[in-house]
């Protein structure tokens, strides 16, 4: 099959196994030529196959030689369509670890899920014993609750009042101004439900329940703060708020980690373009703008490069782990610099359309956003047939 982009909004409807594949190995390229790093051993990474999740995973494995286990929800390519990214990304990343000597192995399924929950705990309980990192990266717009069945669906809405700013159509470049009435009804409890804290605590209670944490275990969730620019639609909007309860549950975590010596840590991390910030009106111009400040700066990082400094200056570099006054790890320190932040600011009053291609990295975004389904990717032939049905070594 000769696999092509189809788009429709923000959502790429196909994605490129040996698009993905190259992806995955160029992260496995860069982890390793930064060095070794003295972490952890055995991890779980739980939303594990694409954007920082991956990344997670690539730098456990590559950069510390740890055994992993991936929790994740995609789907397998058939012979009438392709697969879903983060399932070619897997298998890729599977073959590279087995073929490095590495142990990984993979369950596919809902995480929020008491099945997939089992599932994990059986596995670690049988070929680990215990984990000593837990990374929790879930990214999904939906949540049935496994105890009571309720479905919860998160939006994307401001609070308290509509949120009026530009935008931009990241495959046209065209600019607009676009408003977001504000949550309304139960949309803000909805979303914290889906991307709060209350699944990542029931991961480490049902971990901690089966003695499958060993001492001094780490488990780390992703968070984002960003500028003034987006808050009224992100951080201090319905996302905002399940983002509080996610940070607000590390305590908790922490507090029943106690006795093992474990901690739990919110890292804040850089804006990147991800399958979700895409979704989010006023964010791809942001960032679009970023980027072009941040390369210009030689400060700018993708999701790997993130999450290698991450491992390697803060959750395993020698001395005190730096956290601001909220207890949160700060690795979007480059992104949130006061003259980065001044110059997208002005940057941002000049954003048009005819503007953006010079004063924005609108190419950099789109370039970005296809790489994320294995697309415009380096050294791959899109012009070859692939087979788009590709097995994951430990699922077969």
């Amino acid at each position: 099959m000769i696999i092509e982009p189809r788009t429709r909004g923000f959502i790429c409807l196909t994605s490129h196994p040996t698009g993905c594949a190259q992806n995955v190995k160029n992260q496995i390229d860069y982890v390793q030529s930064k060095g070794a790093i003295d972490g952890a051993k055995k991890v779980l990474v739980i939303g594990a196959s694409t954007g920082f999740g991956l990344a997670s995973r690539i730098t456990s494995a590559f950069g510390s030689d740890a055994a992993t286990i991936g929790v994740f929800f995609d789907k397998p390519g058939t012979e009438k369509r392709p697969g879903s990214p983060g399932f070619y990304n897997t298998a890729a990343f599977e073959k590279q670890a087995h073929a490095a000597g590495l142990y990984a192995k993979s369950i596919n399924g809902d995480a929020f899920s008491n099945e997939i929950k089992r599932q994990t705990l059986d596995l670690i309980k049988k070929d680990l014993g215990q984990v000593d990192l837990v990374i929790y990266s879930l990214a999904s717009p939906v949540r049935t609750h496994p105890d009571t069945g309720v479905r919860y669906k998160s939006v994307l809405k401001p609070i308290g009042g509509v949120f009026t700013n530009k935008t931009v159509d990241f495959h046209t470049g065209t600019v607009s101004e676009i408003s977001i009435n504000p949550a309304e009804g139960d949309d803000i409890s909805n979303t914290v439900a889906v991307m709060g804290g209350e699944d990542w605590g029931m991961w480490m209670n049902a971990l901690k329940e089966e003695n499958l944490l060993s001492e001094n275990a780490t488990t780390v969730a992703y968070s984002y703060i960003g500028p003034s620019l987006t808050e009224a639609v992100y951080r201090k909007g319905t996302i905002g708020a399940a983002k509080d309860d996610l940070e607000a549950t590390a305590f908790t975590i922490t507090e029943n980690l106690k006795e093992l010596g474990g901690k739990a840590y919110v890292s804040v991390n850089k804006a990147l373009v991800t399958q979700a910030s895409s979704a989010i009106p006023v964010i791809p111009l942001y960032i679009s703008l970023l980027y072009k400040v941040m390369k210009a700066e030689g400060i700018h990082e993708g999701c790997v490069e993130q999450i290698q400094r991450l491992y390697s200056e803060r959750l395993y570099a020698e001395g005190d782990l730096l956290v601001d006054d909220k207890g949160r790890i700060r690795i979007d320190d480059w992104e949130m610099r006061a003259d980065v932040q001044a110059k997208v600011a002005e940057l941002w009053k000049e954003a048009t359309t005819d503007s953006l291609p010079n004063i924005g990295d609108l190419a950099g975004y789109s370039n970005e956003f296809f790489n994320l389904f294995g697309f415009k990717v380096d050294g791959v032939n899109y012009d070859e047939d692939v087979n788009e049905v590709v097995e994951i070594p430990s699922m077969q």
